[in-house]
């Protein structure tokens, strides 16, 4: 198996399995991957999900024997780099942890999450261009609006990575950990996630990206009508019933 699962009911934790190859994303690999979120994604009992590698590497980026092996027409039927965004269109919340190298597909697979928990030792980044390819899965585009087009332009231009502190400087990672806490601290993060309400949380999550891919007005009114839909869930009455009688609430995600 190229991805595990640990269920830790209500979080969930996928790990990626090929620690001789520092986790290349072959197309085996993504295709388990991707089937995996989708099932978990319609499992009402995880409410968020972690994704990692191991300390070495999150994923050093995509099989690089695979990709020189494949036609044009291979790559386009294969539909290869769509699975990049089918796993960033996931209702459930969705935390990268991250040690280790994080470069090519590996920093989009990172970026297609929610946010990103790094260890210190994390490093980042995009260097395709030198070998003769550019990004495909959303690297010039996710990148940049994460960190912003100077930054991006160098690490895609010069090859360069990311520390795990420049990184989060730049506005890419969440949070960075001592090299021992990473795993730990993102399931911390996905436990914490876990206990707000379902719904909410993926209207919530909806919103945010909204806010990237349209005008300031649209992303208004979409975050508007959404908080309306919030409004008429069980989840709300007991959030805020709970909220009036100063106690824990029990969201059922309904």
């Amino acid at each position: 198996m190229t991805v595990l699962v640990e269920r830790d009911e209500p979080i969930a934790v996928v790990r990626l399995n090929r620690p001789e190859r520092l986790n290349a994303l072959s197309t085996q690999l993504m295709s388990e991957l991707v089937g995996v979120l989708q099932d978990l994604d319609h499992d009402e009992a995880v409410r968020c999900i972690v994704l990692a590698g191991d300390e070495r590497a999150f994923a050093a980026g995509a099989d690089i024997d695979e990709l020189a092996a494949a036609s044009t027409v291979q790559m386009l039927y294969a539909s290869r780099v769509e699975r990049w965004d089918t796993i960033r269109k996931l209702w459930t919340p969705l935390v990268a942890a991250v040690s280790g190298f994080c470069l090519g597909g590996g920093c989009e697979l990172a970026m297609a999450c929610d946010l990103i928990v790094a260890s210190e030792t994390a490093r980042f980044g995009q260097p395709e261009t030198g070998l003769g390819i550019i990004p495909g899965a959303g690297g010039t585009q996710r990148l940049t609006r994460a960190i912003g087009k100077a930054k991006a332009m160098d690490v895609i231009l010069s090859g360069r990575f990311l520390d795990a502190r420049e990184a989060e400087q730049a506005g890419l990672v969440a949070r960075v950990v001592a090299r021992e806490a990473w795993l730990e601290e993102a399931k911390r993060v996905a436990r914490t996630i876990a206990e707000k309400a379902p719904v909410a949380q993926r209207l919530a999550k909806e919103s945010v990206n909204r806010a990237l891919d349209t005008t300031l007005d649209t992303g208004l009114d979409y975050e508007r009508k959404a908080l309306y839909l919030t409004l008429a869930t069980e989840d709300a009455r007991e959030g805020l019933t709970a909220f009036t009688e100063k106690r824990k609430p029990e969201f059922r995600g309904r």
